[in-house]
């Protein structure tokens, strides 16, 4: 059977009569089959001809206890037919209060106010809007400029956009977009020889103390994803860095940004990757596994400190203005509130310790291969590093797309593969069990191999 038999193909063709696909470059689909799923059961996709694939990507990162979960299922379809909507200024329902206080007792301490928005991009949108308006309200309009990492990567809205710095995204809207500082990647795949992931993170907030020694009077704040930079190539560092940009943050008076939109929810060991570094952003980004796959919701975690700045008369003109048709929609927060009860009821992370371990085991023969510069890890997040030459680290030509063949042998062997660039990661849903990690690395090699030929 080929990936373009009967319903596949039927379906195919009616899709590309209209639709256009995110990250896409539609003409690819001229040789490349579009692939239709009907349903999903656990770690598996099932297409329209009953072929299946084992989604190593938790299709965008979002998927934690499998698709289908009978669990999260059951609670979105009684909520359906109590309440799916209702508007959320000036009225509220139990899903979003508990949802709220849920967040605000697992959270890094401090985060006390929930705003809530409808996806990952929407919730970096209001922490850079808040932040700015927060100084703006405590009279230092002249903050108006946003520290970011270089490889970040923040959404596609523009003011996500505008803190983001991978230039496939960034380069073609740059004349749209404010122009961030950047600051060095404590990325310890770019350190000096010898230097170890510690010293490299030591190393990059002494270069960061200099940025805020020149700009911290017209900067808000500072955004990280902390520990992993994901859309950037699954860039790893130390949590030390953390640790030395909340103490910078609150000498030079400028916000700390965490984006945990895909490292939170257990994804790098702990359910949120601050905990790793024991220190508490100003905010707290949250999108992707808070709804375990199942509906677009993100929400900004702030302090008593930041609500306090906005909270006046409304002659005063301080209000926080900022809204979505959807936010707090019922549906989405009862399924947040499912998806976070699993983690309350069930050994979770402790389970993910031991996926992870049985992950690296499995992955470590690939730091000998002659191609491979680089096999580095974070809880649940693995990446491969394809070069075309070991030694010097020196990259295949991205016009040669050797992660695409990646993700075409991953196709047709059952596999969901989708590589950054040349970067072949691993981020399973949580309910993957051994056997399955072993399947989706004994594919993820084979592929490798036929990538990097010729």
């Amino acid at each position: 059977m080929t990936l373009t038999t009967s319903r596949n193909a039927a379906l195919a063709a009616r899709d590309l009569k209209h639709l256009w696909h995110p990250c896409t470059q539609m003409h690819d689909h001229e040789s490349i089959p579009m692939v239709p799923i009907v349903r999903g059961e656990g770690a598996w996709l099932i297409d329209a001809d009953g072929r299946r694939y084992l989604d190593g990507i938790s299709s965008w990162w979002t998927n934690l206890f499998g698709h289908a979960n009978p669990r999260i299922a059951a609670a979105l379809a009684a909520q359906a037919h109590t309440l799916e909507h209702v508007i959320f200024g000036g009225f509220t329902h139990e899903p979003a209060i508990e949802l709220a206080e849920e967040l605000v007792r697992i959270s890094p301490p401090g985060l006390e106010r929930v705003f809530l928005a409808d996806n990952g991009s929407a919730a970096i949108e209001v922490a850079l809007k808040m932040s700015f308006h927060y100084w703006l309200n405590l009279g230092h309009g002249e903050k108006t400029r946003f520290i970011a990492l270089s490889g970040s990567y923040h959404g596609e809205t523009l003011g996500a956009l505008s803190v983001s710095d991978v230039a496939l995204y960034r380069t073609t809207y740059a004349p749209l977009l404010l122009t961030p500082i950047l600051a060095p990647s404590p990325d310890s795949y770019q350190g000096e020889p010898g230097e170890s992931p510690a010293q490299i993170a030591a190393r990059r907030l002494g270069e960061l103390r200099v940025l805020l020694q020149r700009h911290a009077h017209e900067t808000c704040a500072v955004i990280v994803e902390p520990l992993v930079q994901c859309a950037g190539g699954m860039r790893m560092y130390h949590p030390g860095y953390l640790t030395g940009l909340r103490a910078l943050c609150d000498e030079f008076a400028v916000h700390f940004i965490a984006d945990e939109i895909a490292v939170g929810f257990g994804r790098t060991g702990t359910l949120f990757a601050c905990e790793q570094a024991r220190v508490s952003p100003d905010f707290l980004c949250l999108s992707k596994g808070l709804t375990g796959g199942f509906l677009p919701l993100s929400a900004v975690l702030t302090t008593r400190d930041v609500y306090a700045a906005f909270y006046a008369e409304y002659s005063a003109g301080k209000a926080f203005l900022h809204s979505h048709s959807y936010t707090g929609n019922p549906l989405a927060c009862r399924v947040a509130l499912e998806t976070l009860a699993i983690f309350r009821d069930e050994p979770v992370l402790e389970h993910n310790r031991l996926l992870a371990a049985h992950l690296a085991a499995r992955l470590a023969p690939l730091r000998d291969h002659p191609h491979v510069a680089d096999v580095r890890q974070c809880g649940m997040i693995a990446a491969v590093e394809l070069v075309a030459d070991k030694a010097s680290r020196r990259p295949f030509a991205a016009v040669e797309r050797r992660g695409l063949r990646v993700y075409l042998h991953g196709l047709q062997h059952g596999a969901l593969l989708r590589p950054l660039g040349d970067v072949v990661y691993f981020m399973p849903p949580y309910v993957v069990t051994t056997q399955e990690i072993d399947q989706l690395v004994d594919v993820a090699i084979a592929g490798i191999e036929r990538a990097v030929r010729g």
